[in-house]
């Protein structure tokens, strides 16, 4: 549950090799993913999170149509590595100039030991503490079912992402910063499933979209604050230069850029109304796009006597 997975789209027909690269994705916590042909552009298009893509030299049948598919894909998602498996030659030197840029590593299933390298560079190169992400979900899930009531809560295995979708109608940015990370979590859903839950609440029987900003911006505040209350502590202790980068958001795109070619940490997390058979989704990045030392990270424990005599905590 600790360990991130990160989604990757496999393109390779080849069922000589597929056992190879199924295995290595088995091995290397990725999820390899396959798609029709005939739907891979709408499915590059639509809101899917993934990490890479496995391509095959051959899956366009001609050196020609080939080339023309990977353009096609650097052009619609050109955030995503395109890692390359040749027949023979584990690098990119005898590749067309022309196409080298299209693609950021090659690799042959005799020894996978280029695409493991490639991985690691592009996909996992941050290193994530167990304890911050089993502390993220577990801060999250208390937040979630205190303002849903009468919902079930379920959520996946956390993820790595090298795209840059915006998920849904409505998001929620906050800066996160500490003396071992700056950045920001964004949360992200869908405006109408999260009305529907709102009016069918007597309490909330005629809610607007204000509501929904409202609460998912309550949401974020309450995640923020047990974040920094955990694991920041005193931002007083943040240190260096105070360097910003624009964030782009192109809405007609469902875009979003932090300035950073870092990998993002998410998490999904499902609401679930049987009743009323409603369900939300809440997807939760974490971009530590302006500073990231994992080596100096460490939980804030709280002393229960301290809690207690500053007035934080009563005894019962």
């Amino acid at each position: 549950m600790n360990q991130p997975v990160s989604k990757v789209l496999v393109l390779d027909d080849s069922p000589t090799h597929s056992n190879a690269i199924k295995q290595f994705c088995d091995e290397n916590n990725l999820v390899g993913l396959k798609v029709r042909k005939n739907r891979l552009m709408s499915v590059l298009r639509s809101n899917i999170d993934l990490g890479a893509i496995l391509y095959s030299e051959n899956y366009g049948g001609s050196p020609e149509e080939n080339a023309e598919i990977a353009i096609k894909i650097h052009t619609v998602r050109p955030e995503l590595p395109i890692i390359l498996r040749r027949e023979s030659g584990e690098t990119l030197d005898s590749v067309p100039e022309s196409m080298r840029r299209m693609y950021c590593a090659a690799y042959t299933t005799d020894d996978m030991g280029s695409l493991r390298k490639a991985i690691e560079e592009y996909i996992f190169s941050l290193t994530y503490p167990n304890a911050l992400v089993r502390g993220i979900s577990e801060i999250t899930e208390g937040v979630l079912t205190s303002q849903f009531k009468n919902v079930s809560l379920s959520w996946g295995t956390p993820y790595i992402v090298r795209d840059r979708v915006i998920f849904g109608e409505v998001f929620s940015l906050i800066p996160l910063e500490s003396s071992w990370c700056r950045g920001y979590m964004m949360l992200q859903t869908e405006e109408e499933p999260i009305l529907g839950m709102l009016n069918s609440d007597p309490l909330f029987p005629e809610s607007n979209f204000r509501d929904v900003n409202a609460l998912l911006g309550e949401i974020t505040n309450l995640i923020w604050g047990a974040f920094k209350n955990r694991y920041i502590g005193d931002a007083a202790a943040v240190s260096g230069s105070m360097i910003q980068v624009p964030l782009v958001v192109n809405h007609k795109h469902k875009y979003i850029s932090f300035g950073s070619e870092n990998p993002q940490l998410c998490f999904l997390y499902t609401l679930t109304d049987a009743e009323k058979q409603r369900e939300v989704k809440v997807y939760q990045r974490f971009i530590f796009n302006l500073s990231w030392s994992p080596e100096d990270f460490k939980e804030i424990v709280h002393d229960v006597d301290e809690l207690v005599s500053s007035g934080e905590m009563e005894l019962f």
